[in-house]
């Protein structure tokens, strides 16, 4: 009968847990502003890097297994050549407005508190049967007609971008320009409706047919139109905050309702086209800090640079066209307090700087 061989016991390494691992309330780190997976822009991280940074995962940082999930056709993630644009570190680009969740409530709410108030007080003076019939007209075809742009703008161009950006930094400020412009389109539509029910004579249905059918917003119509058909993200952003917005949007907002809406009794609604143009000034901060980043990259300055100037030459005509077309709407206000053509130079001033900021070429055609 042979023996049983004696077997030595196995040994297993003691597992030993950190005070963070363990679950405690207080470690030794609890406390600590410091990171060791990201790099704070200043001496410590804000509340925007801590709710933001690499909340979108990414091969090229921290994920060394590669993306966990894809695409039917192939590509996984946040592919990189959804643009034609390139970056050496996408994740390079932090929000100047450093916007997240709390910022969109906070921001949001705010504008529309102030709206708000300012129909009540319009409604309780009275307000609106001081307006002139010509500025009635105007309203109720132009203001109402401009919502259609934002309402355009915000479903069909940056709800598709803020999905498609390679990092969560860039989708978190396309997301919350996304908010702006469908806020301000509702911000419209109500007030339309407002006026529909006031004493005035105020036609609150004529805006549908002016955007799809009179002659000088058909210019309009089409360059928004043609800037849902892009497929790259970046040109389609391009193309709408860097372009249409400097030649068209800030044009009609700032540069001829804002202008001329007191002169013609009208102090209501220069607060509700105030509350869309303090949007894009925030727009246009992020967008220049996104692409002022990529046509400085250490790399791929040149080459971004000269897909910029060819975004120029194919956008500029269109908004210089859907401008041009509107330029009859200058003369319909009994009070005309500003020509077409110092709006446009106007325009074309801020458009020339931030062209400038971007250091990028002027393109031809600008003048009328």
């Amino acid at each position: 009968m042979v023996s049983a061989e004696k077997v030595s016991p196995q040994s297993f390494p003691k597992p030993e847990f950190t005070g963070a691992e363990a679950g405690l309330l207080e470690f030794p780190s609890s406390k600590s502003r410091s990171y060791n997976y990201f790099k704070p822009k200043k001496l410590r991280a804000t509340m925007y890097e801590d709710v933001t940074l690499d909340v979108q995962p990414d091969p090229e940082r921290h994920l060394a297994q590669g993306w966990l999930y894809g695409f039917g056709d192939g590509p996984g993630g946040y592919p990189h050549d959804w643009t034609t644009l390139k970056s050496s570190d996408w994740h390079k680009f932090l929000d100047p407005n450093e916007e997240w969740e709390q910022t969109i409530y906070r921001n949001n709410a705010n504008t529309v508190r102030q709206i708000q108030l300012t129909l009540e007080n319009a409604k309780g003076a009275g307000a609106y049967k001081h307006w002139t019939p010509s500025w009635i007209k105007f309203v109720e075809h132009h203001v109402g007609a401009w919502m259609h742009a934002e309402h355009g703008l915000g479903m069909h161009v940056f709800l598709a971008e803020q999905r498609s950006a390679p990092t969560n930094m860039i989708n978190n400020a396309i997301a919350v320009n996304c908010v702006h412009k469908l806020r301000f389109a509702q911000d419209l539509a109500l007030y339309n409706l407002d006026l529909s029910e006031s004493e005035i004579d105020f036609n609150g249905s004529v805006h549908k047919e002016t955007w799809q059918s009179a002659p000088e917003w058909q210019g309009v119509r089409e360059n928004v139109e043609r800037i849902t058909a892009i497929g790259d993200w970046a040109e389609s952003l391009f193309a709408a905050n860097v372009v249409y917005e400097s030649l068209v949007g800030v044009l009609f907002r700032s540069h001829l309702v804002m202008q001329i809406a007191a002169r013609n009794g009208d102090y209501v609604t220069p607060t509700m086209i105030g509350a869309g143009e303090h949007d894009y000034d925030r727009d246009r901060r992020y967008t220049k800090a996104l692409f002022s980043m990529l046509t400085a990259d250490e790399t791929h300055a040149e080459a971004n640079k000269a897909v910029m100037q060819g975004w120029l030459d194919v956008w500029v005509p269109q908004s210089v066209k859907a401008a041009r077309e509107l330029q009859p709407i200058w003369s319909q206000p009994h009070e005309k307090v500003i020509t077409f053509a110092e709006s446009w130079e106007a325009a074309v001033d801020g458009f020339k700087t931030l062209l400038s900021d971007l250091q990028l070429s002027e393109p031809k055609g600008l003048e009328l």
